[in-house]
């Protein structure tokens, strides 16, 4: 696989902006563990290679227990995940999917169980933002690995 053009060069202030969106998250009420789900199971669902290699790798670099890594994509069939973690999947996997109606609300409903106004207000921002990377990386082909070094990623050990 070979990246098809380097986004960052070509539309600096843009691909700025976004990561100062996305570096903003790191303040947000959902806690690092979680976030790092969330961006994992929307790599996995977008068949982003870039991003679903990158943040196995933080998750890593943030602690995670291998197995819960290795299971985020049969999560309703683990028991390795918290109701809450659960509700945050199921919301995160409703956003990168819509249905044609939108998010039920049954769904809504069973998300508001585990998680406060705000907590579901910055993790529907967290999943915005890791579509919208899946999107970029996906579409220009960004090479799984090939920004380890520049992000730091080489520390998680799985090279």
């Amino acid at each position: 696989m070979a990246q098809r053009l380097n986004y960052f060069q070509q539309s600096p202030e843009l691909a700025k902006k976004f990561l100062e969106f996305s570096n903003a998250l790191q303040g947000s009420t959902i806690e690092q563990g979680i976030r790092d789900f969330v961006n994992i199971r929307v790599s996995q669902m977008n068949g982003c290679a870039f991003c679903l290699d990158m943040h196995v790798k933080e998750a890593k670099i943030h602690g995670e227990r291998d197995l819960r890594v290795h299971h985020v994509a049969i999560w309703r069939e683990s028991t390795l995940f918290s109701p809450r973690e659960r509700a945050a999947l199921a919301w995160t996997e409703v956003l990168t999917q819509l249905p044609p109606h939108g998010v039920p609300d049954d769904l809504y409903d069973r998300v508001r169980n585990e998680l406060s106004d705000k907590e579901l207000s910055d993790l529907t921002f967290q999943v915005m933002a890791i579509n919208g990377w899946n999107r970029a990386n996906a579409a220009f082909r960004n090479v799984p690995g090939s920004q380890d070094k520049a992000f730091g990623l080489d520390k998680a050990g799985l090279n």
